[in-house]
């Protein structure tokens, strides 16, 4: 019998994190809107966002985090524990591991973001899962192509995400892929995925600087 296909966006924010704008009941309700029926919930060094969302929605979500590392930003997926940030990669790869996550690499040469780079991935590469070849919102196409080379050179699977920081952001990326049980069903299916690829656009990042704003400036925090 086939199994059941999900729309997946597998690096997404709601306003656990500090530069994203989207509360759980937004990003439930656009995840509806848009048929997206599997999420990965990725706050920057915090998994509260997740958990909150887990507890809320009515399709799969898997419990995530986009941890600053000491070289770059790395994301770990299918958590049980908060990965504390400013670690070397190498010991937030053990951290990922050590509870039987998987290590997904965000934007790696996004030359405005925080990506760990062709060195910085060097270091950790036999650990890493799954890696963006196409990041919505990356300014620059040709970042989006350096990741998808080093990909292709060393044989990693590859994804496409949103990055969603507002509501209007998720989904307008996704893939497509078997339903899975777990993590290594996952993993199996993830490299058949269909993906769906559509730049967020400059403006997005407007939201985010207001996010960070309105959090200094009204002293705003999530409820």
């Amino acid at each position: 019998m086939a199994t059941r296909i999900l729309k997946a966006d597998l690096h997404t924010h709601t306003y656990y994190s500090r530069d994203a704008l989207t509360s759980p009941g937004k990003y439930i309700y656009s995840c509806l809107k848009r048929g997206i029926n599997c999420v990965a919930v990725t706050e920057h060094n915090s998994i509260a966002g997740a958990l909150a969302i887990q507890e809320m929605a009515p399709f799969k979500v898997i419990v995530g985090e986009e941890i600053r590392t000491d070289a770059g930003e790395i994301i770990g997926l299918f958590l049980k524990e908060e990965v504390p940030a400013r670690l070397s990669p190498e010991e937030t790869v053990e951290l990922i591991k050590r509870q039987g996550g998987l290590v997904s690499i965000p934007h790696p040469f996004d030359r405005f973001r925080s990506g760990l780079g062709k060195e910085g991935l060097s270091r950790i590469l036999p650990h890493i899962d799954l890696i963006e070849s196409f990041n919505a919102r990356t300014l620059l196409s040709q970042d989006n192509e350096k990741a998808r080379s080093f990909a292709e050179d060393n044989g990693l699977t590859t994804i496409a995400v949103s990055d969603a920081h507002s509501p209007g952001e998720l989904g307008g990326t996704f893939i497509e892929i078997h339903d899975f049980k777990d993590a290594a069903d996952f993993l199996a299916a993830i490299k058949q995925a269909k993906p769906a690829e559509r730049p967020a656009g400059p403006l997005v990042h407007l939201a985010s600087r207001w996010a960070v704003t309105r959090r200094k400036l009204l002293r705003w925090q999530p409820v």
